[in-house]
């Protein structure tokens, strides 16, 4: 009998017993297992034979059964990776962990995002995983320690570069002596000389690249270190074997190739210096918003106001925020009014005024007024920090497009080994048979040229500058992937209500007395429709009071009936009056003017019996138009998707310029209008902020939540524009098609300076320094080519 693994599994979804003995027998069902369920705990205790049964079958059986399977997500800090190679061995390792769902390590980042099942995995084992595959890994620091730890070793890499050039120089001078016959002082050209200049270099300064080798070879991998390792050793032992020959031998002339190692870990060093100062510049976004935040707050604690660090104010703290001042963290006015200046969180200029049980928005500007606030929302919680970590999140996640770049760098080096083993031996047998020298120079070019860091580099880091651009601009991608579809989009579909109006409406037209309003008025208060709150808002202003409702319904999507005071009260659609039988005729003409108009009209009926119209009109926002016409130039067809009746929606789509509209959609159905246009061979985006547009989010191919909506809806979205501004939307497509441009550089350059340097390294018309300059300048200029992105106008 084999040997029995256990594992626990926590289980979601359980409601009673009934559930878990279900999920207890099943799992028994399976070979080799011997499962117990746990309804309290809502764990599964399971022995398995790992001859028969694996971790997946155990957690996909329990998800077929209609339950989830408990997981977690943690991040961590990477330290040690070099190039593609190395993080794409770091991320096939943890994938094949029983536990770990889904791993993803970005070089550019030096990140690391796994989800796993914490019954099977804990952050240490990952760690430790990680560790064994020869490098380090922590769990992730905040973004100002880890700035800090970046900027120390940038550092400790110059001071390394200059210890290496000021050995490598006269090492380098002596190449004048090789190439062009000009004559070097006597000392220079001696071998010990040259051997004292080149050890420290490739022991000390270069211990890194064998250090890095080792661990990777360990492990069963091979990256850029194994190549410069194996490239440098060549040169330099085989100098070190001609300076031997020259011992008891003073007339021998020997083939010296120091210069060409301590010259080649030189330029890696100075690449890799030029790389992790651009790759700085990457994350600036981040950097950007975390200098948004307020430093210090002024609390009330015993009566009496102390300033105190931002990390410290807790949930419920009393806040004093003054004229000039930021808003701290997030939370309602408790006292005082003023106007504060959100623009950047929702790009509008003009401040917004603010009474007392108004929210506030932490770091945003209080500009003329001193406020005491009550503190909600503190630390991760905080509107800033979600934007925060949305970026983040976008920024370590990877886009499709990277997938074939992993694939070959997994597999690059060892190919790399291959082929500069070939050309050594087929120089040293066909080209110039016998020649040692000549086909180890060959050989060791072979081995520096194919580094693939370009590759490695060359999605990340356009994904990170794109995505910092659009946060910058109020733009906020939830990954990598999302970045890459959105440039596929060729149709858009905006709900009207919110996105291309104001979501504000108010009463234009009412017919009724008296009476009829204060009816229209109380049913509509137990509605949470933005129409119902105009008409409240309109009630009030005629100094009609709401009374209490006996009993309220509504019908979504036609209307609302409610009891008052024994009084039947029918408030909606010419559907609902004819379903309940109730004639309007007298009403349609007067209905006809209201929706030419675009305003949206509803009937009233008492007791059965007709009673008015009250028309409410939404208006457009001031830059609906400019951002449609801007769609449409990028190839987009925009269609607009809405409740209201068709001739309501006609007329709104014309001021806005929208020729396609869907009209008389219920809520349910909008998800469905969405799969129509997708049914047409079309790449749509949905544009909405209610929660009754969350579905319809979920459902395109791209889901674009308007910031100032439901959190249901952002939730939903994969692109949420902070603010209301429809402009931004042409901006994110904008964004996207710079962005994978920029990206399909990247690899044409990275594949074409690979595809074309290696065979011409082979045939020996690449000197080993001159392939080093061109291997770390390749990284240099895929970095460089990316951060243009920040200069893109969008």
């Amino acid at each position: 009998m084999n040997e029995q693994k256990h594992m626990t599994v926590g289980v979601t979804g359980m409601t009673c017993a009934a559930c878990s003995n279900r999920v207890e027998k099943v799992l028994n069902k399976m070979d080799g297992v011997d499962a117990q369920v746990n309804l309290t705990t809502e764990k599964a205790n399971i022995n398995y034979d790992p001859e028969t049964t694996t971790v997946d079958d155990v957690t996909s059986k329990i998800e077929k059964l209609g339950y989830g399977v408990e997981e977690e997500k943690a991040e961590f800090d990477v330290m040690g990776m070099t190039c593609a190679a190395c993080s794409s061995r770091i991320e096939k390792v943890l994938n094949k962990q029983p536990g770990v769902k889904q791993a993803t390590v970005n070089l550019t980042t030096e990140n690391a995002t796994v989800e796993y099942n914490p019954g099977l995995m804990n952050v240490e084992d990952i760690i430790g995983r990680i560790q064994k595959t020869g490098y380090d890994a922590q769990i992730k620091a905040d973004e100002q320690e880890r700035q800090s730890r970046k900027e120390k070793q940038v550092e400790r890499m110059k001071w390394k570069l200059v210890i290496s050039a000021v050995l490598s120089v006269p090492l380098l001078l002596t190449m004048l002596d090789h190439l062009f016959g000009i004559q070097m002082p006597a000392i220079m050209m001696n071998p010990w000389f040259q051997f004292a200049l080149a050890t420290p270099v490739q022991f000390i300064i270069g211990w890194q690249f064998y250090d890095g080798a080792y661990k990777n070879l360990r492990s069963g991998g091979a990256n850029m270190d194994v190549l410069v390792a194996l490239g440098t050793s060549a040169a330099y032992f085989y100098s070190l074997y001609e300076a031997i020959k020259t011992i008891g031998n003073p007339g021998y002339d020997p083939h010296l190739y120091f210069e060409t190692s301590a010259i080649l870990i030189t330029l890696i060093l100075f690449g890799k210096y030029l790389e992790a100062s651009a790759k700085g510049k990457t994350t600036m976004a981040i950097s950007k918003l975390l200098n948004l935040q307020a430093k210090q707050a002024r609390v009330i604690r015993n009566g009496e106001e102390t300033m105190i660090p931002i990390e410290d104010v807790t949930v419920g703290d009393r806040l004093v925020v003054k004229p000039g001042e930021k808003i701290p963290v997030d939370g309602i006015v408790a006292k005082g009014r003023t106007a504060i200046d959100e623009s950047m969180l929702t790009g509008e200029s003009i401040p917004i005024e603010k009474d007392e049980e108004a929210n506030v928005i932490g770091s945003t500007m209080n500009k003329n007024g001193t406020i005491e606030m009550e503190a909600t929302k503190v630390g991760k919680d905080t509107a800033l920090a979600s934007i925060v970590k949305a970026v983040e999140d976008a920024q370590g996640s990877k886009a499709p497009i990277q997938r074939l770049a992993d694939v070959i760098s997994g597999y690059f080096v060892p190919i790399v080994v291959g082929i500069a083993v070939l050309t050594f031996i087929i120089w040293i047998t066909l080209v110039q048979p016998g020649s040692f020298e000549p086909s180890l120079v060959a050989a060791i070019a072979v081995l520096v040229i194919a580094c693939p860091c370009a590759l490695g580099l060359a999605t990340p880091t356009s994904i990170m500058v794109g995505t910092g651009k659009a946060a910058e601009n109020g733009i906020l991608f939830k990954g990598g992937e999302h970045l890459e579809r959105t440039h596929q989009l060729n149709a858009i579909i905006l709900d009207k209500t919110g996105t291309v109006t104001k979501g504000k409406p108010e009463v234009t037209n009412f017919t009724g007395d008296q009476e009829t309003l204060q009816l229209l008025a109380s049913a509509e208060k137990g509605s949470e429709h933005p129409l119902a709150e105009a008409i409240v808002a309109y009630a009030t202003e005629q100094d009609v009071k709401p009374v209490d409702v006996d009993d309220f319904e509504a019908i979504p999507g036609h209307g609302i009936r409610a009891v008052i005071y024994g009084q039947h009260v029918l408030v909606g659609t010419r559907k609902l009056m004819t379903e309940n039988n109730i004639d309007i005729n007298d009403a349609e003409q007067e209905l006809v003017d209201f929706e030419i108009n675009g305003k949206t009209a509803m009937l009233i009926a008492i007791n059965n019996e007709y009673r008015g119209v009250v028309a409410v009109a939404d208006t457009v926002k001031e830059t609906a138009s400019q951002a449609i016409s801007q769609l449409k130039e990028q190839g987009l067809e925009v269609i607009m998707l809405t409740g209201d009746n068709e001739r309501t929606a006609q007329a709104i789509a014309k001021q806005v310029g929208i020729d396609h509209v869907i009209a008389q959609v219920l809520p349910e159905e909008k998800a469905d209008e969405v799969k129509e246009v997708q049914n047409q061979d079309k790449k749509v985006a949905m544009v909405g902020d209610g929660v009754n547009d969350a579905p319809a989010l979920a459902v395109a191919d791209i889901g674009i939540a308007i910031g100032t909506g439901t959190e249901v809806a952002i939730e939903a979205a994969d692109i949420t524009i902070l603010g209301g501004e429809l402009l931004l939307i042409p901006k994110a497509i904008k964004t996207s098609r710079a962005t994978i441009k920029n990206i399909r550089q990247n690899l044409f350059w990275a594949f074409a300076y690979n595809s074309a340097g290696i065979p011409i390294a082979a045939l020996g018309l690449l000197a080993p320094w001159i392939a080093g300059a061109a291997m770390a300048f390749s990284s240099v200029s895929v970095v460089t080519n990316s951060l243009r992105l920040k200069r893109v106008k969008i």
